[in-house]
């Protein structure tokens, strides 16, 4: 390892992320969730075990070497991961991004050399995904040395959550859960430790979560304003049925959930994770009996002061808190 690149070094230490046991106070009684903080990969999301698993099956397969550059879509965590493992690989790397992509995974895309590419035109339900797959074709179509790993439908994104993610969950200790929630964008992290989890303990309930407005787990379409959870179109990996049940949560009751969980414990997590939060909290309240849930939560506060922790965004997209939008826990402990 001497002489190796810190970045490089960063890369084996993809994994083993903790789990936080937080207690919960729901319909006034505490109840226990293990938060798996994914926000301590070293490129600070569950997207870095995806995305180094994306280049190294295309390395496997012969398709990514010297002279090429790897190109994708993202919508942000995935692209700042790929910047990093690329970087570590020596690889150039375009990422197509949009205007929802936090300025947060931006500098970092951009510190990490990676060229990013913009779109700005939504589809018709104010989404931006097949446009920037489209802007992805284009620049296939006009550079011969640009590779596509298409995190969508490639099985090395489920495949890593399979082998890794879901196998994490379970080492923990404490018991098994009685339930674990993920939420779904591609849908591979949800696919691969369901997948896993039924495999290995299949009384453990596993539930999709997903925000109103997506389509990503057969939803009807809508505007949403999170990042980070959500499609405009169904998954390639997941599907209701891989999963016990799919929750849908407005976008203002995962903001809320974000909120109060770090008032209540310091701790901050991203969009995806409030809704994640917002629908153990649910489960937990409909539930009595349930000892204890898992609750994936892919990213940390730290890419969303100026979205879901600022004040002035939170206004500007209608997501100021309504009795219908708060979250079923009322207070958030450290256990």
């Amino acid at each position: 390892m001497n002489g190796t690149p810190a970045r490089a070094r960063d890369v084996s230490r993809i994994g083993r992320t903790p789990l936080l046991p937080v207690r919960l106070r729901v319909a006034g009684r505490w109840r226990e969730a293990g938060l798996k903080l994914e926000q301590f990969n070293p490129g600070g999301s569950v997207k870095d075990r995806t995305a180094y698993a994306l280049v190294e099956d295309l390395e496997d397969r012969g398709l990514l070497g010297p002279g090429r550059t790897l190109v994708e879509s993202t919508s942000g965590n995935l692209g700042a991961a790929l910047a990093y493992v690329c970087r570590s690989r020596g690889y150039p790397f375009v990422a197509v991004v949009d205007p929802k992509t936090s300025r947060r995974n931006l500098d970092e895309m951009t510190a990490l050399s990676a060229i990013v590419e913009h779109v700005d035109r939504p589809d018709a339900h104010g989404g931006f995904l097949r446009a920037r797959l489209d802007r992805v074709q284009d620049l296939l179509a006009s550079d011969a040395s640009l590779v596509w790993p298409d995190q969508y439908r490639n099985p090395a994104n489920p495949r890593v959550h399979r082998e890794q993610t879901g196998p994490e969950i379970l080492r923990h200790g404490h018991g098994r859960p009685d339930a674990v929630f993920v939420a779904v964008s591609t849908g591979g992290t949800l696919a691969g430790i369901a997948a896993y989890l039924r495999m290995v303990a299949p009384e453990c309930h596993v539930v999709g979560v997903d925000v109103r407005g997506s389509v990503a787990l057969g939803g009807p379409p809508g505007r949403r304003a999170l990042t980070g959870i959500g499609a405009g179109r169904p998954s390639e990996f997941a599907r209701p049925a891989d999963c016990d049940e799919v929750r849908l949560i407005p976008d203002a009751e995962a903001v809320a959930a974000c909120h109060r969980l770090r008032a209540g414990t310091g701790v901050g997590v991203g969009g995806s994770s409030g809704a994640v939060l917002a629908a153990a909290a649910r489960h937990l309240a409909e539930h009595p009996e349930a000892q204890r849930v898992v609750c994936l939560c892919a990213d940390g506060a730290d890419r969303y002061e100026d979205t879901v922790y600022s004040a002035a965004w939170v206004a500007e997209h209608g997501l100021t808190g309504t009795a219908a939008t708060e979250p079923a826990f009322d207070t958030a402990l450290l256990a």
